[in-house]
C-alpha cells in the first residue's frame, strides 16, 4: 500500500477524490462546509473507503502531550489527513492549517479541498 514520495498514497488519494469530485459534481458550489462534510461522508461510505470524523489531533512539545488539540476534518485510510473548506478561493493560512496537520499527526499525506469555487473543486495535496 504503502510508496515511495510523492506517490505516498497516491491510488488511496485518487479514490478519495473521486468521492470528492462526485459530490461536487452533485451539490455545486453555495453551501456551508458542514454539507459538505456530511455529503463527502456519505460519498465515503457508499465507496467503502474507510474515514474518521473530526479525529483529536494531539500536539506535544519536548515529547509530553499538549492539552490543546487540533481537530482535523478526516483522517481517510488512518493515513490520509483531509481539511474541507467552503470558501471563494484557498489561501496560504488554509495550506499551513493542513501542514500543521501533517506535523502534529506524524502522517506524511494531506488534502485540502475546497468546495466553495463556482466554476470546479479546489484542491491541493501535500506530501511532507
Amino acid at each position: 500500500m504503502k510508496e515511495i514520495g510523492t506517490e505516498l498514497y497516491q491510488h488511496e488519494g485518487y479514490n478519495f477524490m473521486a468521492a470528492a469530485f462526485e459530490v461536487y459534481n452533485e451539490m455545486g458550489c453555495g453551501f456551508l462546509e458542514e454539507v459538505y462534510q456530511e455529503s463527502l461522508e456519505m460519498e465515503l461510505t457508499e465507496r467503502r473507503i474507510p474515514f474518521a470524523t473530526h479525529p483529536k489531533l494531539t500536539l506535544h512539545y519536548k515529547g509530553r502531550p499538549l492539552k490543546k488539540q487540533y481537530e482535523a476534518d478526516l483522517i481517510v485510510l488512518d493515513e490520509i489527513i483531509v481539511e474541507l473548506k467552503a470558501v471563494k478561493s484557498l489561501i496560504p493560512e488554509h495550506e499551513a492549517q493542513l501542514i500543521n496537520y501533517l506535523k502534529a499527526t506524524r502522517k506524511r499525506v494531506g488534502y485540502l479541498v475546497n468546495f466553495g469555487t463556482f466554476e470546479k473543486l479546489e484542491w491541493k495535496r501535500r506530501v511532507l
